[in-house]
């Protein structure tokens, strides 16, 4: 999801201007670079051929946002361990490293700074940012910049991961993480359940089968949840219909294509599993943060989710890792996709633009260095062995997998189900938080009304989706 999710790095919300402040005037004391964001280049960029790797020898700064906040400790010590690293081979090369929480967490001010082109040389994207960016001229294509020189690498990335950065066969940006949604499940529960928790539901009716059972265990318990509001609802129906083979938006982008037999199949399926087995519990209208809370406290069997939701309800709310495990997306035919990137800014120099790969590339796309030193992240108590992010295939993935085994700070056995079992991934739609804002209303409409009417619920959200097609 884009925007109303606020799971990745905008997670939790809102947050005010004066704590955006605070924190970053905090952070701004743990970055080891100066405040100049000058050029400061070489001079020697307009000769400069793009597709050599930036000469050690050049002076320049950069600014990049989304640096960690104070608040962060572990992580901003790792983020100015690699300044430190970085500038070994890269001595001239200034890391401007901004915490910037209003643009990392709301999208409003994401928004505001891609119109006032006041974004840093180097800004944090999510997959489903590109059109945005483009249509407000802020990204550099640094097609002619990115080889495997710069980012030696590049051949192991998943290439569905990149297709994000890229549009009419130019790239705009490098990824720093990807997630596949899949069926996060409570073990403790399905065991209590007598249900094997080393295989969750791979099917639809499994799923209302299993939800059923642990529903069935009483005490507020229940064996499925789903979200309705805040957008959250629209984003998993189109995750249910991406895993049933369907689609939310046609192929030529203009068109809804959720009210068919697939759609009806989704919205059946939920409506029985709350009214006729009453195994969605009686609490409805909820958003992300909601079902963590619940699978935490073991008032949930299961939920659709990525990898890194564990970790939250971990840090955030004091579970344990060894409670949780995951499925593929039951059906199987496609999984909702997404992630994070970086992009770099339109108009900046070329050595600034080498500079920014180089570090992107060192800090995000080197297995065992940066995010991937998973020896460091174990040592620094922070999460290791979650199936995502992977942004990798081939000899660089059989590394990494080693790594994380290696360096495990969780059961890793939890998620074989998931890492076995791997789905295609699939790109969110078009106007996809405007689309989900007016599915909410069918997930809603099904949750809290046993006399709901499908396809009348259908039928008008297909004519609302279509005329926020029509705006485009």
């Amino acid at each position: 999801m884009r925007r109303a999710r606020f799971r990745r790095t905008r997670r939790a919300g809102a947050v005010t201007l004066a704590s955006a402040l605070t924190l970053t005037a905090l952070a701004a004391c743990g970055t080891s670079s100066s405040d100049d964001d000058g050029d400061n280049g070489s001079g020697n960029s307009a000769k400069a051929d793009p597709a050599a790797p930036l000469d050690p020898k050049t002076k320049v700064s950069i600014s990049i946002d989304c640096m960690p906040p104070a608040a962060k400790a572990a992580e901003l010590r790792q983020w100015n361990e690699d300044v430190k690293e970085f500038n070994k081979k890269y001595p001239n090369v200034t890391i401007n490293g901004r915490s910037t929480p209003g643009q990392c967490l709301e999208p409003p001010r994401f928004t505001a700074m891609l119109k006032a082109k006041s974004q840093p040389d180097v800004f944090y994207t999510y997959f489903t940012d590109l059109p945005q960016v483009l249509d407000n001229d802020g990204a550099q294509d640094i097609t002619a910049y990115v080889n495997d020189k710069s980012v030696p690498l590049l051949k192991d990335i998943d290439p569905d991961v990149l297709s994000s950065l890229k549009k009419d066969g130019k790239l705009y940006g490098l990824p720093t993480s990807n997630y596949r949604m899949g069926l996060l499940i409570n073990r403790k529960l399905f065991e209590e359940a007598g249900l094997d928790p080393d295989t969750p539901p791979a099917t639809w009716e499994e799923v209302r089968t299993t939800a059923k059972k642990i529903a069935d265990l009483g005490g507020g318990v229940a064996g499925f949840g789903e979200y309705s509001a805040a957008n959250t609802g629209g984003w998993h129906f189109t995750a249910q219909m991406y895993s049933l083979g369907g689609d939310v938006v046609d192929a030529s982008g203009k068109k809804a294509a959720f009210n068919d037999a697939t759609g009806k199949q989704v919205a059946e399926n939920l409506h029985a599993m709350r009214w006729d087995d009453d195994s969605m519990g009686k609490t409805q209208l909820l958003k992300w943060g909601d079902l963590q809370k619940q699978i935490a406290t073991d008032k949930l069997g299961m939920f659709l989710a990525a990898p890194d939701d564990v970790t939250y309800m971990v840090q955030q709310l004091g579970a344990k890792y060894e409670n949780f495990g995951m499925g593929p997306i039951p059906g199987g035919e496609n999984t909702l996709a997404g992630g994070n990137n970086y992009m770099i800014k339109q108009g900046i120099s070329a050595d600034k633009v080498k500079a920014s790969i180089a570090w992107l590339n060192f800090k995000f796309t080197t297995v065992g260095k940066g995010q991937y030193d998973w020896k460091r992240s174990k040592a620094d108590a922070l999460p290791v062995g979650l199936p995502q992010p992977n942004l990798w295939l081939n000899g660089s993935k059989t590394k990494d997998d080693a790594a994380r085994q290696e360096f495990a700070t969780m059961p890793v056995e939890n998620f074989k189900a998931f890492t076995d079992n791997p789905v295609p991934g699939k790109a969110e739609p078009p106007k996809a938080q405007e689309i989900y804002k007016v599915l909410d209303n069918v997930m809603s409409g099904i949750l809290t009304n046993k006399d709901a009417d499908i396809d009348k619920l259908l039928s008008t959200a297909e004519s609302q989706v279509n005329k926020v097609l029509a705006t485009q």
